[in-house]
């Protein structure tokens, strides 16, 4: 079997210089002012239409998610175990019409509890991309590298104090794993932070070496039901990383 997935992810694209550790007063003010360009309604929209966005857009639509009626990050994926369980069946090359279409169906399907789930964002791009649809191949691209860079954007990640902000935790790790480097357990840091060790240390651009990479996991627990706990046998793969799991 053909190994599928993920050989265009290291492409980054590459927005303006920005970054901005999430402001929570600003993002409930400007999400839910209907005068804002921020306002949640319209920028999901957008979004889910595959209009073109700023990185500013992309800082309130992710962080602005964790104040929608819609955010259930302990919510079970069904769509999401049955897009894992389909994959290993798809060969890039032999793909058909039939096959893509469900494809995107259960991907449409995964978004519904993580609309910026990494698998289904890569996956559409791949299934648009093999039925020739340029236009919505590139248009999900965009967006799932303007999640990735918005992540990114978020803190450098080498410390417990400049953490990168996640609102899913399989977002963390799909990350780590989109720039190429393996990724060992996480371990719970504090209260609002983990910290996902790589399997040996890289060397960054500035010439560091780092270890592994914090994240702010904060907003998962807010609303946490006290009879909840996070168990994910499965997440995003890249070149045949491991899964990864969270107890």
């Amino acid at each position: 079997m053909k190994r599928l997935l993920f050989t265009f992810i290291l492409a980054f694209t590459t927005f303006a210089a920005w970054s901005q550790i999430p402001d929570e007063d600003d993002i409930i003010r400007k999400t839910m002012d209907t005068s804002s360009p921020y306002y949640y309604t319209s920028l999901m929209m957008r979004y889910m239409n595959l209009d073109k966005l700023s990185i500013e857009d992309y800082h309130y639509l992710y962080y602005g998610f964790a104040y929608q009626d819609d955010y259930r990050p302990t919510a079970v994926n069904n769509a999401l175990d049955e897009l894992y369980a389909m994959l290993p069946s798809i060969n890039v090359e032999t793909a058909d019409r039939e096959q893509l279409e469900n494809l995107i169906l259960i991907c449409k399907e995964v978004m519904r509890v993580d609309p910026f789930n990494f698998t289904a964002l890569n996956m559409l791009t791949f299934a648009y991309g093999a039925m020739g649809d340029k236009a919505k191949e590139q248009a999900y691209y965009v967006n799932l590298h303007g999640i990735m860079e918005t992540i990114k954007s978020s803190g450098d990640g080498r410390s417990e104090r400049y953490p990168m902000h996640i609102i899913m935790f399989s977002h963390a790790v799909d990350l780590v794993s989109s720039m190429g480097m393996a990724s060992q357990r996480a371990e719970i840091i504090s209260r609002n932070v983990e910290f996902i060790p790589l399997v040996s240390a890289r060397r960054m651009p500035d010439g560091k070496k780092i270890r592994g990479f914090y994240f702010d996991y904060s907003r998962i627990y807010r609303n946490k039901p006290d009879d909840v706990t996070f168990k994910k046998k499965r997440t995003w793969q890249f070149n045949g990383l491991k899964p990864r799991e969270y107890k």
